[in-house]
């Protein structure tokens, strides 16, 4: 034999079928490992499937590792987080004006419920009813709205809406967070009315104000001149009145007058008295 040739090992026959034999179980071992176990990511629930029916006997799966039958068993995960869908729709109000609504929806699925749903709607489930639904409801609560009440009542029209999408959704194991109106648009022509109307309101209530305000200083100034009129005609009955007291003062007593002059002198005499004057203080004297 040369050196250079690679001497040969005899292996039995039987040896190299036990290491194929035992390659191979270990790859079946290896599959069927892998298909009895399934992980359901977060946010998610699986919906179990025995031969390709869903499974109603036992609950959703949650989060983390399960173990199912390998090859009998699937699980399809849906996702039950918040999800957001939103719908613009065109409607007619009770007034037949024309209304573009657009609608946006929080929703998600029922966790306990979310087999029924796969089974009854399956994965599409947005566009097969939560959009439908929107667009209904939006346009049978627009219907019982003037275009105007649309604008002045919106809350009351988002709380209908909203109460009847959530009880469409409902009735497919959709639950809803919270429903937005998003926006409202109407014609050009009857924006323009609209706008003219709320100026002339505006206008009125200005005027009606400028009124009020006119009517409450012209009852000011006639409360003023009331009270002007009466404190001057108490001022004359005063005065009336003393003079009534110094008249009848005078005529009980002549030298009143006399008393009046000396509150009223500033204690100087005239220098020259004339023949027969009137002196300017009667003295009286004892009688």
């Amino acid at each position: 034999m040369s050196k250079y040739e690679t001497p040969k090992v005899n292996v039995p026959g039987g040896a190299v079928k036990a290491i194929a034999v035992i390659i191979v179980a270990l790859i079946v071992i290896g599959v069927i490992a892998s298909a009895a176990v399934t992980i359901v990511d977060a946010g998610h629930r699986g919906v179990l499937l025995h031969w390709n029916a869903v499974d109603l006997t036992i609950a959703p799966l949650e989060e983390g590792l399960h173990f199912v039958v390998p090859f009998a068993d699937s699980v399809v995960q849906i996702e039950v987080r918040t999800m957001k869908v939103i719908k613009a729709t065109s409607s007619a109000s009770k007034d037949l004006q024309t209304v573009s609504t657009e609608v946006t929806v929080n929703y998600h699925p029922s966790v306990e419920s979310i087999h029924y749903l796969y089974k009854e709607v399956g994965l599409d489930y947005e566009n097969r009813v939560i959009q439908p639904a929107i667009e209904e409801v939006v346009k049978q609560v627009t219907a019982n709205y003037n275009a105007e009440e649309l604008i002045t009542k919106r809350p009351l029209v988002k709380s209908d809406i909203e109460i009847e999408i959530g009880k469409r959704l409902s009735e497919f194991n959709i639950q809803t967070d919270v429903v937005s109106i998003t926006d409202f648009q109407f014609s050009v022509l009857f924006a323009q009315a609209i706008e003219s109307k709320v100026e002339a309101e505006q206008k009125a209530f200005k005027a009606e104000n400028d009124l009020r305000r006119i009517q409450v200083e012209a009852l000011q100034s006639e409360a003023v001149a009331q009270g002007i009129a009466k404190a001057n005609i108490a001022q004359a009955n005063g005065e009336a009145q003393a003079i009534k007291i110094i008249n009848q003062a005078l005529a009980s007593n002549p030298w009143y007058l006399e008393w009046l002059k000396i509150q009223a002198w500033d204690g100087t005499l005239p220098l020259v008295v004339g023949q027969g004057g009137t002196p300017f203080i009667q003295i009286p004297t004892e009688p």
